[in-house]
């Protein structure tokens, strides 16, 4: 059985793959449980940083986000152009596209970290799916090949039966 097994599981990897990972990828389909938590493994690995990283993309592109961003920038602008003079950044607002630039600046390498590592996430569940996928269908070739076992004994019943009913119908 062993052996029909390897032959299903070359046949539904259909390349061409050196020894060594052909008996790992056998070994990995067809003794052992291959499923596992992505996002479990995923936060185990995961550094203070990458923690703050995640959150403050998480806040940062939320529209709770935007709309008090929104409010801050009208406030600013109302309560500097009132001041006129006395203003802290009076127009045209050189504070104003300072902040916004040193925020735009940081803002945007840390989402990308976010989302690096969330692509790094989605590769190894993409990874994880595939080999569910391949270790199930191992699974339903080998229910197919029993199924189709009992079928021929279930004939081959049958037919002794017919015969046994032929035999006394004599």
């Amino acid at each position: 059985m062993e052996k029909k097994k390897k032959e299903i599981v070359k046949m539904l990897l259909n390349q061409n793959l050196e020894e060594k990972d052909e008996e790992e990828i056998f070994d990995l389909l067809i003794n052992n449980p291959i499923t596992i938590d992505v996002d479990k493994e995923n936060d185990k690995k995961m550094t203070l940083g990458d923690k703050v990283a995640d959150k403050f993309s998480e806040i940062a592109g939320s529209w709770t986000f935007i709309i008090l961003f929104c409010v801050f920038l009208a406030i600013w602008i109302i309560i500097n152009s009132l001041l006129a003079s006395k203003a802290i950044d009076p127009y045209p607002f050189i504070l104003l596209n300072l902040l916004l630039s040193c925020l735009a600046s940081l803002q945007a390498p840390i989402i990308m970290m976010s989302q690096n590592r969330q692509a790094k996430k989605d590769t190894i569940r993409n990874k994880n799916d595939f080999h569910t996928d391949l270790k199930s269908e191992l699974i339903l070739e080998s229910l197919h090949d029993d199924l189709e076992k009992i079928l021929q004994n279930q004939k081959v019943i049958m037919k002794y039966i017919k015969n046994i009913d032929e035999d006394k119908s004599k």
